[in-house]
C-alpha cells in the first residue's frame, strides 16, 4: 500500500510544486490505497461463470446460459453493456470508465446494481455464485 501511495504521489500532475499540507495528502491517499486494496479483494471472491458452468452438466449449463441471456436482456442497455465488459470481456471498472467517458463511481455503482439484478432474475442458479 505504501508503494502504492508514493507511486500516485510522483503521478500526481504538477507533483514537482509544493503541496499546501503534505501530511493531509498522504493521509487521504493511505485510505484511498486501502480502500482500493479491499475493493480489489472483494471483487476477486465472486466466482467465473465459467467455473460455475463447469460444475453442471450439459444440459443445466445450456439452462443457464438462456437464463442469462433472459435476464440480461431485461436490463437497462448501459448496464448490460458495463456488466458485459466487466465480467465477459475482463475489463476492470477504471478501464470501463474511460471507454464510456464515466465516472469509475458509477460504473461500479452499476456493476453491483446488476449483479444484485440479476441474483434476483437467475435465483434458481445463483446462490452465491454471482
Amino acid at each position: 500500500m505504501l508503494q502504492t501511495v508514493f507511486l500516485r504521489l510522483l503521478r500526481r500532475p504538477n507533483s514537482g510544486e509544493a503541496m499546501q499540507s503534505e501530511e493531509s495528502y498522504l493521509r487521504r491517499a493511505a485510505i484511498n490505497a486501502a480502500l482500493d486494496i479491499l475493493r480489489l479483494r472483494q471483487a476477486h471472491r465472486t466466482e467465473e461463470l465459467l467455473d460455475v458452468a463447469g460444475q453442471q452438466s450439459h444440459g443445466e449449463s445450456a439452462d443457464l446460459r438462456q437464463a442469462l441471456r433472459l435476464a440480461l436482456s431485461k436490463l437497462e442497455p448501459r448496464s448490460s453493456e458495463i456488466f458485459t465488459l466487466r465480467f465477459f470481456e475482463g475489463f476492470s471498472n477504471p478501464q470501463i470508465a474511460r471507454m464510456l467517458g464515466i465516472s469509475q463511481v458509477l460504473v461500479a455503482v452499476i456493476v453491483h446494481r446488476t449483479r444484485r439484478q440479476l441474483r434476483k432474475e437467475l435465483g434458481a442458479y445463483s446462490g452465491e455464485r454471482l
